[in-house]
Formats: structure tokens, sequence, C-alpha cells
């Protein structure tokens, strides 16, 4: 199972860190060795801006050798191929964006398969994506199914009712969505390396920690010794 330590970034530093600089966060999950980063721009995913030149730079000197998977409710082809170009190895299709099946459609058959994951979000069974009040009455796996369909391999789900709160993350609804052959990975919740020791036995591709770590209830040595194979 692979790693995605989390870089959140909100009003140009990062979120529930003691480093604000994105940049040296990353370039330590580097060093500490990494292999992948999740990079978040949570002013865009909430609607309260952006940090686009951040995220810029950001990609642009990660460096390392890290790879570099950019989220935050990216929802139009200009969005997702300037991050591409910028140097991201993966975007997530955000949630209300991944509903549009023409638009993934095109998004796939232009960047292919393996650069792009799609964002599922879910509130209580149904989809709430990220920086919204609305839920679609749509059951995540049913989008998953349809994307799936599409051509997209890669899914991140998120209970967003248990993001950034250290309950553990929605290991059965993750589990319902690899069971279609996706490679899911899981976000939301992770608190302790149990949480990663049993997204690993549930088979799941991946897991995205980010509060966890910087509030440092285990090293990121420790969470990949715990996931790896």
């Amino acid at each position: 199972m692979e790693l995605y330590p989390a870089v959140d970034v909100q009003g140009g530093r990062v979120a529930r860190s003691a480093s604000p600089d994105p940049l040296a966060v990353a370039r330590q999950f580097a060093r500490d060795g990494a292999r992948w980063v999740h990079f978040v721009d949570l002013d865009r995913a909430l609607g309260t801006g952006d940090n686009r030149e951040l995220a810029q730079r950001f990609l642009a000197g990660a460096g390392g050798g890290l790879l570099v998977q950019v989220g935050g409710a990216l929802g139009t082809e200009v969005a997702i191929a300037e991050m591409l170009a910028w140097g991201a190895s993966r975007v997530v299709i955000g949630t209300g964006a991944a509903t549009d099946a023409a638009l993934v459609a095109r998004l796939l058959a232009r960047h292919g398969a393996d650069r792009l994951a799609v964002g599922i979000d879910a509130r209580d069974g149904r989809l709430a994506a990220r920086g919204s009040t609305t839920v679609v009455d749509l059951a995540p796996v049913e989008l998953a199914r349809r994307v799936q369909s599409l051509g997209a391999r890669t899914v991140i789900y998120t209970d967003a009712a248990r993001d950034g709160t250290l309950t553990g993350p929605d290991l059965v609804g993750a589990r319902a969505i690899a069971a279609l052959g996706l490679d899911v990975i899981v976000s939301g919740g992770v608190a302790w390396l149990a949480d990663l020791r049993h997204a690993a036995d549930a088979g799941l591709a991946g897991a995205i920690v980010g509060r966890a770590l910087h509030e440092r209830r285990f090293t990121l040595a420790e969470a990949l010794a715990c996931v790896a194979p």
C-alpha cells in the first residue's frame, strides 16, 4: 500500500503543521522516505480563494524524486491541465466534476488514467463534495461504477465527516469501491498506525495521512514501515 503524506495549504501556509512552508514540509517528507505527497489547496477546495502561485512553485520545487498528487476540488479541464503541465504526477478530479460523465471521458482521453484519479467525497452514504453543503442523492459506489466504465482506475475516497477528525477512515466504504476492481486511496480520519494496518489489510491501494503526522502521533518512517509489504 502506498502512503500519501498530505500537504494541505490554507492562506499560503501548511494547515495544522508547525512548519508554515509547504516546500520545506514536502522536502522533509522526501528525506524521510516518502515516494508521494498529496497536495491540496484548501482555499480553492472551500471556495475561499486560491494558492495558485504557491501550487506552481510547489510543483516546480518539491524535488528529490517526489511524486505529487494534487487535489482540491479541481473541476475544469483548464485547471487540471495546468496542474499537470506544472509537474503534477497525478491530479484528482473533484467530486462535483466527476459526476459529469462527458467531462471525465474527455479528461481521461486527453491525459490517461495513470495521471488522473477521481475524488469521491461522501457524507452519510451520499456524495458530498468538499466545500459544498449540497448532498447528491447518489451512493459513492455508484459514482465509482460510472467512472470505471469511462476508463478511470484510481479513486480517492473520503468520508467528509471524518476528514481531519482523527476518528479513523471509512474502510467499509473504501472496500466497497475497491471490490469493483478500482485502486482506492482512502482519506479522512487516519489517527493511528493501526488505521494504516487495517487499510493495508483491506487491500486498499493507498492512504492519505495529514493531521496525525503533523501532530506527531507517529512518524512518517513508522507509517511507511507499517504499510510496507
